[in-house]
């Protein structure tokens, strides 16, 4: 039960009524029509100040001087003849809910309707919250206003939301019939951006009209910068307008004007300018880079082109198009051309140029566009000196090899058949070597098992798991240094062939522990090109050597063959040792998987190999006539052959205080995997026993990474390098054998924490999750290759400091066919990159990297941010190799803003 409160000729009657609804939406607004959402609190005093006289509550709620022609309406009434009474014209065609927390007072005579304490109203789309609000039924306005506390301070600003727009304000008035609005004093947002008005007239389509503006996209009551203008005009979902407006910094003017501006604030494609960015180059001159066009052509297509120019004469051209459709496809492709001058053109001996192109092109298919079929595309091919003149960023500068792929596959519905077709290319920028594969296909069989029945009965016999495939490979490859691309010299080096093959095999369990595999294994190999190096005495190599190896290529038809026959045996013992009760350490785990095989191999391949001889003094190797083919080669020679291997693993379990289950225990695992394998041939002549490989893996406290290989050569070597078929310990040597390579990588990754950490992982996996074919996934994997551009632009604040480390170490010991020398090698290399954070505002970070081999720094990039909230700079140097610069960049966050930049930078290249 409540209370309302009427005046009637001065006289206050206060009545105990319940309302649960609204009354008739035509009806006018009297005590029948009011709808109490909320009770007065208990506790709360209602007769002071809520029950006034009309004069005070008059006095209390007298609007601002302010006069204002947003809303009118009459007091004349209408007789409906057929729906009985009579309607006053100002009524409403749709109910009106209204609560406050304090009091409601309706003052009939006057026609006014008060209400004190959170106020809130709604009419259809329209909300109005505030501390007070006064309704006058005459005009059909509703006014908002705050309240000042004991303090003297105001509170409880209204707040007006309609759709899509929302405002706050001083003071608002609210035409309920016309739905125009007078608002002062307002803050508005739009998108990324905020305005600021004095007096804003809200019309009756939602465009908005602002008198005395700010425009910035800083979200404090007082930004730090804004755009003034006197007049602005909103159209909802699309436009900000403005007239002539001056930028203010801190609330100082600056001499910078602009005659009029265009904000979008609509979200999906817009085609537009991009701004170019100014620099300057010590080769290249002044220039303005990353310009040009943003090109919208639909939810399917878009195009962006940007071009970089120099006053020296050099000049890029980049076409970036993208292409979607929902639940089939997406993709994207980089199309770039460079011309780099370097130098005067009149003095030939100071001028040099470089044209320089780059194509890349990413594409992917939606599974369940065409099950059992799918294409897929990811390329990147380019000139060698491409990364050298026009690319910047650390992750690519480093990367000397670059890769592309392009595969289609299809699987045969309710049948075992898989066919794959692809082009593959990989480039090593630094030695210019490219090799290329295409086309390549391979059709396949699963394994099918002839001799089991379509229903088993009872025990299923050893014939019923004899399985049977078929698989047959066609590639083509070609090695080639990229000066040569396009010419006889590539096509001279291309390779084709096809390989079939047929395994025949099956598995039996036997002794409980134990797997017995046999199978059977036939291999068909074609060549269309043989190649032979032969010693010619009389090539000359150098100025003060004579005598090198020719490459002769022969056309044709070649073939070779393979069999074999094997055996294998494998399982798994588990061994532990448990500490004494105390101990931290409860228990280690051992687990090795030993496994032996048997396999015998006709010699089918003798055709496939000669002698080749390498110097004067006619020492030979066997070497493959079909060495670079790519489909492989077969084995050379009878083969009755024992492999064995052994894989451990270690785990320890510990006591854990962090475990809450009732052992209170916790797994470590010391090695993921360690150990080796090799094989002795029975029927070979000499060298019967193979090289050992060794490896070994862990992940320390899930921190460190550790991964080793190597190999090693049981086999002795003469002063000359050439192998003697005389183990290594039987020479009174403790050895197992010369190390011939060898690999250790460590990696880790320390970060302080991050209170965020949460809420940005859920953000990145909603943006993985999205649907690739949307226009705004194209747009952030753009974002994301200029985050690696400019490092010191998008730095996370929320962590204090973070370091990645990775050191690698590889060493090889291999023969010289030509020479017959033994060469070494070592590479030792430290990547190191990080941040951390002077003060919650500054960031400075590295990324490099260490060569102890030739005692240098790598490729060095540095940079230092300050987040200046709205705003951001970053200073970004590279101190240090052929490419070197300088650079500063002050720019707002906002996306809309990205292009008002403050850019100085200085390059230099070291030719």
């Amino acid at each position: 039960m409540r209370q309302i409160y009427l005046v009637f000729g001065g006289i206050l009657i206060a009545f105990p009524v319940i309302f649960t609804s609204l009354a008739s939406p035509r009806s006018n607004l009297t005590v029948s029509s009011i709808v109490f959402a909320d009770t007065v609190p208990k506790g709360t005093d209602t007769t002071i100040p809520a029950i006034k006289t009309p004069e005070q509550a008059k006095t209390d709620t007298q609007p601002p001087t302010r006069i204002d022609t947003i809303g009118s309406s009459t007091d004349s009434t209408g007789t409906d003849s057929l729906h009985g009474p009579k309607l006053s014209r100002d009524s409403l065609d749709a109910p009106v809910a209204y609560k406050a927390k304090d009091s409601i007072i309706l003052v009939i005579p006057d026609k006014k309707f008060y209400m004190y304490g959170t106020a809130n109203t709604k009419y259809k789309t329209m909300e109005i919250t505030s501390e007070r609000m006064t309704y006058m039924q005459s005009t059909g306005i509703m006014e908002a206003t705050t309240a000042l506390d004991t303090a003297g301070k105001p509170f409880g600003r209204p707040h007006f939301k309609d759709g899509g727009q929302e405002f706050d304000s001083d003071t608002l008035r609210f035409a309920m019939e016309t739905k125009k609005a007078k608002i002062y004093n307002t803050k508005s947002q739009y998108g990324e951006g905020y305005v600021h008005s004095e007096q804003t007239k809200r019309m009756p389509d939602n465009s908005i009209f602002g008198f005395k503006n700010g425009y910035t996209t800083c979200n404090l009551d007082t930004p730090h910068f804004q755009f003034r203008a006197k007049k602005i005009k909103v159209i909802p979902d699309k436009l900000v307008i403005s007239g002539p407006a001056n930028l203010e910094i801190e609330g100082i003017p600056t001499p910078l004007f602009i005659p009029f501006a265009i904000f979008p604030i609509t979200q999906g494609q817009r085609s537009g300018i991009l701004v170019p960015g100014y620099v300057v180059n010590a080769q290249k001159g002044m220039g303005l880079e990353n310009g040009g066009y943003y090109l919208g052509l639909g939810e399917h297509f878009d195009l962006t082109m940007r071009g970089d120019i120099y006053s020296y004469g050099s000049w890029s051209l980049t076409a970036s198009p993208t292409y979607r459709k929902r639940y089939h496809y997406n993709g994207g492709m980089t199309l770039s051309f460079a011309n780099t001058r370097f130098g005067d053109p009149s003095v030939k001996s100071e001028f040099s140029r470089s044209r320089d192109f780059r194509v890349t092109w990413n594409h992917s298919m939606d599974s369940k566009a065409r099950p059992g079929v799918n294409f897929g595309a990811n390329v990147n091919f380019g000139t060698s000196s491409y990364n050298t003149y026009n690319v910047t960023d650390y992750a690519t500068r480093v990367n000397n090899n670059i890769g592309s792929s392009i595969s289609f596959s299809k699987t045969w519905q309710g049948k075992p058949y898989n066919f794959t077709s692809s082009l593959t290319h990989s480039q090593n920028l630094s030695t210019r070597d490219v090799s290329i594969s295409f086309p390549n296909a391979t059709f396949s069989m699963n394994t099918q098992y002839p001799f089991q029945p379509k229903e088993l009965v009872g025990k299923s016999k050893w014939y019923h798991k004899l399985g049977i495939g078929y698989t047959a490979t066609l590639a083509n490859s070609v090695t080639f240094k990229d000066s040569v691309f396009g010419k006889s010299k590539m096509f001279d080096a291309l390779q084709s062939g096809m390989k079939q093959n047929i395994p025949i095999s099956f598995t039996i369990p036997v002794l409980k522990n134990f797997t017995l595999s046999p199978g059977v294994s036939y291999a068909e190999y074609w060549y269309t090109k043989k190649t032979e190096r032969r010693w010619n005495p009389n090539k000359r190599v150098s100025i003060d050597s004579l005598g090198g190896l020719d490459t002769i290529y022969t056309q044709g038809f070649f073939a070779a063959r393979q069999a074999s026959a094997s055996l294998s045996l494998s399982t798994a013992v588990y061994g532990m040792y448990v500490f004494p009760k105390g101990s931290k350490v409860k228990a280690i785990r051992h687990v090795m998987r030993p496994t032996l095989s048997i396999s015998a191999q006709p010699d089918l391949a003798s055709n496939a190999y000669y002698n080749q001889y390498y110097n004067r003094d006619s020492d030979a190797v066997r070497a493959s006539y079909f060495t670079s083919s790519s489909v492989g080669v077969p084995t050379e020679g009878r083969a009755g052959s024992i492999s064995f291997g052994l894989d451990n693993n270690l785990e320890m379990k510990v006591f854990s205080k962090k475990d809450t289950s009732s052992n209170h225990e916790k797994k470590i695992k010391l090695l993921d995997g360690f150990g080796f394998n090799g094989s002795y041939n029975l029927l070979a002549d000499s060298f019967k026993l193979s090289t050992f490989s060794l490896y070994a893996r862990t992940n320390l406290f899930d921190k460190i990474n550790i991964t080793a290989s190597g190999n090693i050569d049981p086999y002795v070597y003469n002063s000359r390098g050439k192998k003697i078929d005389k183990y290594v310990w039987n020479q009174g040597k403790f050895s197992p054998g010369r190390l011939s390579n060898a690999t250790i990588a460590l990696s880790t990754s320390l970060t302080s924490p991050d209170k965020k950490a949460k809420a940005k992982q859920d953000q990145l996996n909603s943006i993985e999750n999205a649907e690739s074919t949307d226009a705004a996934f194209q747009a952030q994997q753009r974002q994301l290759a200029t985050v690696k551009k400019n490092p010191g632009e998008y730095v996370d604040f929320d962590i204090p400091w973070k370091l990645d480390l990775s050191y690698s170490l590889t060493y090889s010991n291999t023969i010289q066919a030509d020479s017959g020398g033994v060469v070494k090698t070592f590479y030792q290399y430290l990547t190191f990159s990080g941040d951390f954070s002077l003060t919650p505002k500054w960031k400075v970070g590295v990324n490099s990297g260490y060569d102890f081999i030739n005692h240098a720094l790598g490729y060095t990039n540095m940079y230092i941010s300050r987040d200046l909230h709205c705003w951001q700079m970053s200073i970004n140097l590279i101190p240090i190799g052929t490419y070197r610069q300088f650079s500063i960049t002050i720019s707002p966050k906002a996306g809309i803003l990205r292009d008002l930049r403050i850019n100085r930078s200085r390059t230099f290249y070291d030719l």
